[in-house]
């Protein structure tokens, strides 16, 4: 069961400003739950009878008879009951049966909510779709196999047996079994959200003025996207078992061997000490007009493990009017540049870890980012990765 936070339904006024019908149906399913809290549901029909005050109550005060799939319902619901998830639905729904089903007048929850009762997958993709857009650190994994085979798109069955096999892991874990893996095949890149439980937790709780406590499993998303081109996976996850399980499962599904990605991609900062400020020249790389180089970090080894943190708007301008460079000694660990692209009129961080993490925003940026760290010389080539 999703974490519940139904701020936006946490007051009668904000439950107003969903149709009252449309209200009733959703609820209707729960006419059970809800009468033995109190609440008797009137005909949908009715003009009134429906008490919002009584129903904001129950909402913000879960108990353990709530039933799961309605607070997993109105989790969606919450979440995209919002300018933006307005938008993404109302794309979502164009030209569609259900586009011509809602009324002009609908307002952001009642738009979220109409959409879940007669189709939830397009609530659940869009929320999922949103969560590709928030910043993650990636770790990248190989093929180092000379030919990288063609990808093709796995089909439902393909599918079905890799969140088996996730289910298999999550479950022995501790996180039960009720992984779901969504893909979104772009033009360059394969993205796949793996949707799982985590461990159950408890929250302590006031129920009918007493102290009590909630226990639920939270809901948590990990990210793999897949590079075509060159047989590259990265991956947004917490754990290092977690990764292990992708790598393997990911390669034996889709590509019918659990060592398909065998190898870690290696990043080097050296180009920043080596090459100065031309090392984030990027004249040559179509979509970026400037980078900047904002921050670096320094692992000294030793007794201490003394990490050096050097910050500024502009490190190499910085650095050049005080007539120095960044320092000999030490091992450069981590790198942030802000780099502007074309489209935006905003720049963006990029953060780079030696060894294979990475971190940046938006998918679109990935094909750039990638062609702008070879040419700097930040990714390690196979040849000195091999020692030749």
């Amino acid at each position: 069961m999703a974490t519940l936070n139904l701020r936006r339904f946490s007051t009668p006024e904000m439950l107003r400003k969903i149709d009252r019908s449309h209200l009733i149906t959703f609820f209707e399913p729960y006419t059970e739950y809800l009468s033995g809290r109190g609440i008797e549901l009137p005909a949908a029909a009715d003009e009134d009878g429906l008490d919002y005050s009584a129903l904001s109550s129950i909402l913000l005060n879960p108990n353990t008879s709530t039933p799961p799939e309605m607070s997993e319902a109105l989790y969606y619901i919450n979440e995209m009951s919002t300018p933006e998830g307005f938008d993404q639905i109302q794309d979502a729904i164009e030209d569609t049966e259900i586009d011509v089903s809602i009324e002009e007048d609908a307002a952001y929850g009642d738009m979220a909510l109409q959409v879940w009762i007669q189709d939830r997958d397009i609530i659940e993709r869009l929320h999922a779709e949103q969560f590709l857009l928030r910043p993650h650190s990636f770790e990248y994994f190989k093929c180092t196999r000379e030919t990288i085979p063609d990808f093709e798109e796995p089909s439902e069955e393909t599918i079905a047996a890799l969140e088996a096999d996730l289910d298999e892991w999550f479950a022995k874990k501790r996180r039960g079994r009720a992984s779901k893996v969504l893909k979104y095949v772009k033009d360059d890149f394969v993205w796949f959200l793996v949707r799982h439980g985590e461990p159950f937790t408890r929250e302590s709780i006031i129920k009918d003025g007493e102290s009590s406590s909630l226990f639920y499993r939270p809901e948590k998303y990990d990210v793999i996207v897949y590079n075509p081109e060159n047989g590259e996976i990265r991956m947004n996850a917490r754990s290092k078992g977690e990764k292990e399980l992708y790598r393997t499962k990911f390669g034996l599904h889709l590509f019918g061997d659990a060592e398909f990605f065998d190898g870690k991609s290696k990043f080097t900062l050296e180009p920043l000490r080596e090459s100065g400020s031309a090392s984030i020249l990027c004249d040559d790389i179509e979509g970026i007009d400037w980078v900047r180089l904002k921050e670096f970090q320094i692992y000294w080894p030793g007794t201490y493990n003394e990490i050096e943190i050097r910050k500024a708007e502009d490190i190499f301008a910085s650095l050049e009017t005080r007539d120095r460079s960044i320092p000999n000694g030490g091992r450069l660990s981590k790198a942030s540049f802000q780099i502007k692209f074309s489209d935006s009129k905003t720049p963006r961080t990029v953060t780079l870890s030696s060894g294979n993490r990475a971190q940046f925003k938006r998918d679109d940026d990935a094909e750039i980012i990638d062609k702008w760290l070879v040419r700097r010389g930040f990714v390690i080539a196979d040849s000195e990765d091999n020692g030749e």
